[in-house]
């Protein structure tokens, strides 16, 4: 993980904690070290690389099975003024059409829309996923596409949060509800390596527990809350610092201050110094921590350091969150496979050990991205090379992750469904790493600033670390990188890193993805660390130090004791608890060889005739604390018999660990002993006869004792080969057993996609059905409080369902519905309504009429078509509204209108004078019986005619015309108007008139009365 090491003076050297782990947790032979510095973590997101970030905060919400509940207790209790943009990704049918919206909708006054491609998100809107649809984010703006994933593999929730990080950095806002499996886990990840919050419902009120204690287990999620206090958490939140203002990349000289103040209490309490860290950087982190804790100052936050220790090693390891993923740029991958390596594994013999190291691995997905690439190609090429991969990571606990191998479902995203049933075991919490992987790769605890290397590799990536750290410790790392590398040796950073200062030590091979190989240079490099610390595995011999300081070669003690050591000391090998050779010094083909058969390094299997079941034996007790010294064997040899002696030490507990003990076997020629020449007498001579044949005696029954020997050893060989044989077939059935049980696996994790998706179309349909029986409740209070009477017919006029008061005009019991109209008695007198109703049906226009049923009553039917949601029409609905008291007010008001036209009729042909109505087009609408009288005209030719026109137009009189156009529309009352006129029936005549224009009550029909009086004169003026 990301972070710069500082080892005080009151701690052990870590250089030998890394070797011992290194060693000791892998089982893995000794690398050759030298001393360097701490690094950071690689694989995460650049802080420093500002993202396209909108100017308020965007909340991605994920829920599964039981999240309809939770999505509604939310939006109950959140404000609709926060000024964030909320976007729901729900786990939905692909074949349903999604109620979500409109049931989200009652619980807020927020605009909710189903999001559309290319749709911005805007503040106080809520936007819900598609069904069928993955949907991502950039520059602020939503992108939706087809899944590309089959259904009951989609994890649509982690894609849009990895996006969501990617586009919106620490503004981003990661939210985990109810729901079942893990997706989310990853999303909320990638969101809180870039500095944004992580919510998730406290498991116990959620309905479905699985997605949040994912969350929680893998250490994702900064609040745990229950779902009604999120919103104010968020409003909290969102007026805090951390989301007011960015950090500056130029700190104040205060702020600076308290920061090294809290450096210090991270060093002094983890051994870690992040001054070479870049500040813009930790400043974010140590901010996140402070609005997490509701502290607003950096003074409080370091005091509250010093008070609360537990919450340094929480800010400690929230500077080593990672962030990475499987072939993370693919791209760099797909270069890496098709141009790198294939220059590197040319001409390399059958036996090559291909070695590569990942510096900063996190919780090693590059790592095993790397060994599934070198798998890949070793197979095309049809090369089988021994690799062996070293993964380093300071942050322990992501070093135990990467151990495990064990991953969650999201890295389905990122790695093809051919990788994953190739390389992975499909398990019911996600995918684990085959075991032909796991073991190409070493993972140890270690820091690339203050800890040794690896050397002699053949590839180094370190990607995305430097990005971290300041431009000083970028400078001191390349070298070291070019140290670490063989002539010719890849170096591989991220896209974000270069070797710009150090051209020198590289020559680039691919630009874009940063791939750079090793120079040979003669230039001096000063590299950090001490020249007896670089060893190779290879060789015994003392490599070629670089810039080593002559003050610190050993004094003359020093090269004496090296060249006594390589003059007089014995063969000997240094092997594990097992025999297993691990270092040779000196000749010792004397006494070992390489047996035929299997290559072989144990000393045991190696050792010469004569000497292995000693040897075997020595080492037994050597590993139990019982040391052999000097005990002697004869050895058979090409030239004859020779004595050996040979001692096995168990080497000091301060040079090994307790678990891996390590074992000193030396070898030792013994000189024959020449002896005097005496004389010798009878009586020796037989002593020395009997010794001799005793001897004799011994050495036949101890060849015969070693031939028994040989024979159990033989027999317990062919039984280790049959058990061996046996526990193939056990494996071959296991292998098929695990095939049978990824292929249910993959079932289970179908059926129980499908069942998410089943329980949320289940909770939007029963939701659904709450609102219809609120609706039908409200219907049938609404039918039962009006006064109206009610059938819904359908398109062939049978009886679908009728309301209380049409009981009135059918006689209906409920055993009616289903029937049609027809068959059905009514109480209405007159034609049946049968034909109209079939008239609305077939013109599709509304009709009514007032019927009268036989007790009387009075009914308006009114027939309208029945028309459903989408415009079909679908049958009929008659209703009757009871008019009988309109009705019979009608009728009086008819009766009493009738009485007053008769009584006015009777006034106007009371009066002498000749008076007329005319309506606003002057035709005449009745005139008394004195104007027919007079003027001798008959009602028939008068009544409907224009006043102009009657008595074969006699009356068109230019002075009427002026007053009945021009005058009286101006005036509403003209009295005593002359006009005189020859009339040819009755003479001269002067006619004085008197018009008054009428409106009536309703305001729509105007009236002209008019009122005359003749005289006859003898001339006109």
């Amino acid at each position: 993980m990301l972070v710069m090491g500082y080892a005080s003076p009151t701690t052990p050297s870590h250089t030998e904690q890394t070797r011992m782990t290194i060693e000791d947790q892998d089982n893995r032979e000794p690398e050759t070290i030298v001393s360097l510095p701490t690094q950071p973590s690689a694989s995460r997101v650049a802080d420093d690389v500002p993202p396209h970030t909108v100017d308020f905060h965007i909340v991605g919400m994920g829920a599964s099975a039981g999240g309809l509940e939770a999505f509604e207790a939310f939006f109950k209790a959140c404000p609709s003024d926060t000024g964030m943009g909320f976007v729901l990704v729900p786990h939905l049918d692909p074949d349903h059409q999604s109620l979500l919206t409109e049931i989200l909708q009652r619980c807020t006054t927020m605009p909710v829309a189903q999001a559309l491609d290319q749709i911005r998100v805007e503040p106080n809107h809520i936007y819900i996923i598609p069904p069928n649809r993955d949907m991502a984010i950039l520059h602020g703006v939503l992108q939706l596409s087809l899944p590309d994933h089959a259904r009951g593999h989609r994890l649509p929730i982690n894609g849009f949060l990895r996006s969501l990080a990617d586009d919106q950095a620490e503004h981003a806002i990661g939210i985990i509800l109810s729901g079942t499996a893990s997706d989310g886990t990853l999303g909320l990840r990638a969101i809180l390596g870039v500095g944004g919050v992580c919510m998730v419902q406290e498991p116990s009120t959620a309905k479905y527990d699985g997605m949040p204690k994912s969350a929680i287990n893998a250490g994702y999620a900064t609040h745990i809350l229950p779902v009604t206090a999120m919103p104010s958490m968020l409003v909290k939140l969102a007026g805090q610092s951390i989301f007011r203002q960015k950090v500056p990349h130029v700190l104040p000289s205060t702020t600076l201050s308290t920061l090294n103040q809290i450096l210090l209490q991270i060093r002094s309490s983890t051994g870690h110094d992040f001054s070479l860290y870049k500040r813009s950087t930790i400043a974010r982190r140590i901010e996140r921590r402070m609005a997490q804790n509701n502290i607003e100052d950096m003074v409080i936050y370091a005091r509250f350091l010093k008070q609360n220790p537990a919450e340094v090693q929480v800010l400690f390891k929230e500077l080593l969150i990672n962030v990475t993923s499987f072939f993370r740029d693919a791209e760099a991958f797909a270069a890496l496979k098709q141009d790198i390596l294939p220059a590197l594994f040319a001409d390399k013999p059958a036996e090559y050990v291909f070695r590569v190291w990942v510096a900063g691995c996190a919780s090693g997905e590059e790592a095993y991205s790397l060994a599934i690439v070198l798998r890949e190609l070793m197979d095309e090429m049809h090369k089988d090379f021994k690799v062996q991969i070293y993964a380093t990571d300071l942050d322990d606990e992501a070093i135990n992750t990467a151990r495990s191998g064990t991953y969650p479902a999201g890295i389905a995203l990122d790695v093809s469904p051919e990788r994953l049933s190739r390389f992975f075991i499909d398990e019911a919490t996600g995918y684990k790493i085959k075991k032909n992987i796991r073991d190409m790769v070493v993972f140890a605890v270690q820091s690339v600033i203050k800890d040794p290397p690896f050397t002699r590799l053949d590839l180094l990536s370190c990607r995305n670390l430097m990005i971290y750290l300041e431009r000083e410790q970028q400078d001191r790392l390349i070298p070291i990188f070019h140290y670490a590398l063989k002539a010719g040796g890849v170096l591989f950073l991220s896209s974000s890193e270069s070797i710009t200062h150090h051209p020198e030590l590289f020559t680039v091979l691919n630009r874009k993805w940063k791939f750079y190989r090793s120079s040979l240079t003669s230039l001096t490099v000063n590299i950090p660390f001490k020249a007896s610390s670089v060893m190779t595995p290879e060789t015994n011999k003392m490599p070629t130090v670089i810039a080593v300081n002559k003050a610190q070669v050993g004094g003359i003690a020093d090269i004496s004791n090296r060249l006594l050591l390589q003059s007089y000391a014995p063969a000997s090998v240094t092997t594990d608890a097992k025999g297993n050779i691990l270092y040779v010094h000196g000749d010792t083909s004397h006494y070992l060889r390489q047996p035929a058969g299997i290559v072989t390094t144990n000393v045991v299997e190696m050792a010469r005739e004569g000497l292995q079941l000693d040897l075997r034996l020595a080492i037994q007790s050597a590993t139990q604390g019982d040391s052999t010294l000097g005990r002697e064997v004869s050895l058979k040899t090409e030239t004859g018999t020779q004595s050996v002696k040979f001692s096995v030490r168990l080497l000091p507990a301060a040079s090994t660990s307790a678990s891996e003990s390590m074992l000193l076997v030396s070898f030792q020629d013994v000189a024959e002993v020449v002896k005097p020449h005496v004389k010798r007498n009878r009586g020796k001579l037989a002593a020395s006869s009997e010794a001799q044949m005793r001897i004799v005696q011994l050495e036949r029954e101890l060849a015969y004792a070693k031939e028994n020997m040989q024979a159990s050893i033989e027999a317990q060989q062919a039984t280790n080969e049959e058990l061996k044989s046996a526990n193939e077939e056990l494996q071959s059935t296991n292998e098929e057993l695990q095939s049978s049980n990824e292929e249910l696996e993959t079932s289970k994790e179908e059926l129980q996609s499908l069942n998410e998706e089943t329980i949320t179309v289940n909770s939007e349909l029963n939701n659904k059905i709450e609102q219809l029986s609120v609706i039908q409740n409200d219907l049938q209070n609404l039918f039962d409080n009006v006064n109206t009477g009610t059938l819904f017919l359908d398109y062939h006029l049978i009886i679908r369902r009728y309301t209380r008061d049409a009981v009135k005009v059918y006689r209906l019991i409920e055993a009616d519905v289903g029937r049609p109209l027809g068959d059905i008695t009514s109480n209405l007198q007159g034609a049946s309504l049968l034909p109209e109703l079939h008239v609305v049906l077939e013109t599709l226009i509304p009709r009514e009429r007032e019927v009268q049923a036989n007790d009387g009553t009075w009914y308006l039917a009114r027939m309208k078509p029945y028309r459903t949601l989408d415009n079909v029409i679908d049958g009929v609905v008659l209703t009757f509204t009871n008019i009988t008291e309109s009705h019979e007010a009608a009728q009086i008001k008819l009766a009493a209108v009738q009485l007053a036209r008769e009584l006015a009729e009777d006034i106007v042909n009371t009066v002498r004078e000749p008076l007329v109505v005319l309506d606003s087009d002057l035709l005449v609408v009745s005139a008394s019986r004195a104007f027919y009288q007079y003027f001798l005209v008959a009602p028939e030719q008068t009544v409907g005619r224009k006043i102009y026109d009657l008595g074969n137009g006699q009356w068109n009189i230019p002075a009427l015309r002026e007053l009945l156009e021009e005058v009286l529309p101006q005036r509403q009352v003209m009295e005593n108007f002359m006009v005189y006129h020859d009339f040819p029936e009755l003479g001269k005549r002067r006619i004085v008139l008197n018009a008054r224009r009428i409106v009536t009550a309703l305001g729509k029909i105007e009236l002209i009365l008019l009122a005359m009086m003749a005289v006859e004169v003898a001339d006109l003026p």
